[in-house]
């Protein structure tokens, strides 16, 4: 009953510990029981339990389960024994010197802490200075190579010169600055070194890729611009073209994967059917055909400013400073080599005249015959330079070339457009197929095809893709039959398709139309193009000879 006692005076005080309730912690931030200021407490612990009068009180349900159980939160812990300690009248001096021992063990603790961290600083400054010497070296072999590699005539690309003055340390630990040494060392000199070996160890960023590539095969990995299966590729070429009679079949094998910049011009010419595959023939072919392109000239286009065409020849004149790039077709003497070739064409097929898109079609044309007689990049060259015969033959074969792919997409510029309109239904259908996801995604938020997909009809994905993307794709459209006008309709489908995680991300009209009129390509190479036009063949071998597969 005694017990039962002192376990009711415990409830009632409500000082003993309960599950979930603040205890008290002892450590260095916080001392042990101090007696002096919990005096009252003492106090109440050295007060004898008051008798229980009369018949005790029957313990309620939570005193009975506290009685037989023990403390779940502290395991091992005795209420009881705990609570005497609190209540004894405590020593201050063994409180004291326990504080004291706490205070003291800290203070070495910490002192240990500074001395292991001042003997790794020292570590650090000693691999810094190591280092040091290290890049000294490094860039003293480098100068050594590069010297040999100037005597011997050695010329490499740019990135490949930053690859080969990379340092050993290929690894993703950063070398650190010389400003990390102590002030007054005698490495100061070499501290440009250690920064210039720091900015080596990190990721380089990839290469700026020009807006015309020089290879057709450079892609955006930044390697070399002639590898040894290119370089065999190229032999293929040149050996096939070298023969008295072209095997056009076998040429437009070689092409789809892409054609050597060194013999695209001719191989354009070529595929598109504007030179003869007889070798002896093509001199006195060019020479016939530039010759009548420049009789076109002096036939209609002094008739630029006449009433009937001036309204034409006005919308030529504001859609070229539209084009791209902006470097190349500002310039004023391409402005007016553009102007001809859209005006002559525009007045030889009234059925269609003139319509904005066409004007895009010519600068593919345009640059890879400018690589005939250059070797820098395009829109870096001021084309004026050029000798004036040299700009004339570009010239017309630019117009005879772009005739010439027009020839098989006419309908696409005709009244009311229908080669496009078909096209744009062709794709809807194609890409319900292919991929329900993005098509119904698109219908839920109300995007026509024809709001996005128009464009790349009438410009041929050109407004889409940079230009160096859209040379090495026209590679393949030229080596594929019918390749403007019926394989282009697979590469959209694929281009599309190909952002369908952008597009499945957007929710709402205004956030799809914004993605599918810009969308990322600008850094694409030929790796991505490769891709693409893999696809679109996957899609054409599956569909083409059964257009009632992708048709509801």
């Amino acid at each position: 009953m005694s017990s039962d006692g002192n376990k009711k005076q415990f409830w009632k005080r409500n000082a003993a510990k309960v599950p979930g309730s603040i205890q008290h912690v002892y450590g260095a931030q916080h001392p042990p029981f101090d007696p002096l200021l919990h005096a009252n407490l003492i106090k109440a612990g050295n007060k004898p339990p008051p008798a229980t009068p009369g018949k005790p009180k029957k313990a309620t349900t939570f005193q009975e389960f506290e009685s037989i159980t023990s403390d779940a939160w502290d395991v091992g812990d005795d209420d009881d024994e705990l609570l005497a300690m609190a209540a004894q009248n405590l020593n201050i001096e063994v409180v004291m010197e326990t504080a004291n021992k706490v205070i003291e063990n800290h203070s070495k603790q910490q002192e240990r802490q500074r001395q292991d961290d001042t003997t790794e600083l020292d570590q650090r400054e000693e691999d810094t200075q190591e280092e040091v010497v290290v890049v000294a070296e490094d860039e003293e072999e480098d100068e050594e190579e590069e010297e040999d590699r100037a005597e011997e005539g050695d010329v490499t690309s740019p990135e490949v010169s930053f690859a080969s003055q990379s340092s050993p340390y290929t690894d993703s630990r950063l070398v650190k600055s010389h400003s990390e040494a102590p002030i007054g060392s005698p490495k100061d000199a070499a501290g440009e070194r250690a920064a210039l070996h720091r900015q080596r160890s990190l990721p380089h960023r990839q290469p700026v890729i020009p807006l015309v590539a020089r290879m057709a095969d450079q892609n955006t990995s930044g390697t070399p611009a002639m590898t040894e299966r290119e370089a065999s590729r190229l032999d293929k070429f040149k050996q096939l073209l070298a023969g008295p009679n072209t095997d056009l079949e076998e040429l437009r094998k070689l092409s789809w994967s892409g054609i050597p910049r060194q013999v695209r011009p001719i191989a354009w010419k070529l595929l598109s059917g504007y030179l003869p595959a007889n070798a002896e023939r093509r001199d006195s072919v060019l020479q016939r055909k530039r010759q009548e392109y420049f009789g076109f000239i002096q036939q209609y286009y002094d008739s630029r400013n006449d009433e009937h065409h001036q309204d034409t020849y006005r919308q030529i004149h504001i859609d070229i400073p539209r084009m791209s790039p902006e470097s190349l077709v500002l310039q004023p003497k391409v402005t007016e080599i553009f102007e001809r070739i859209l005006f002559i064409w525009a007045i030889r097929h009234p059925a269609s005249g003139y319509v904005q898109g066409i004007n895009d079609l010519v600068t593919p044309f345009f640059v890879v015959y400018v690589f005939e007689y250059i070797e820098e990049e395009v829109e870096n060259f001021d084309v004026s330079s050029l000798q004036e015969e040299a700009l004339r033959n570009i010239e017309a074969d630019s117009f005879w070339c772009m005739s010439k792919l027009l020839d098989g997409i006419q309908d696409n510029y005709t009244f009311a457009q229908p080669g496009i309109q078909r096209k744009v239904k062709a794709l809807e259908e194609l890409v319900s197929r292919i991929d329900e996801s993005v098509h119904r995604h698109m219908q839920q938020y109300e995007v026509e095809y024809l709001q996005f997909a128009f464009r790349w009809m009438n410009n041929l994905l050109m407004r889409e893709l940079p230009l160096r993307c859209t040379i090495r794709l026209w590679d393949t459209y030229q080596a594929e039959p019918e390749g403007f006008s019926h394989f282009h309709l697979y590469v959209c489908a694929a281009f599309l398709v190909r952002w369908r995680k952008e597009i499945l991300e957007e929710r709402d009209f205004q956030g799809l139309m914004i993605l599918l009129q810009n969308l990322p390509t600008m850094h694409w190479g030929n790796e991505e193009v490769s891709v693409l036009l893999a696809e679109a063949y996957r899609l054409k071998f599956a569909f083409a000879d059964a257009p009632n597969h992708y048709k509801r």
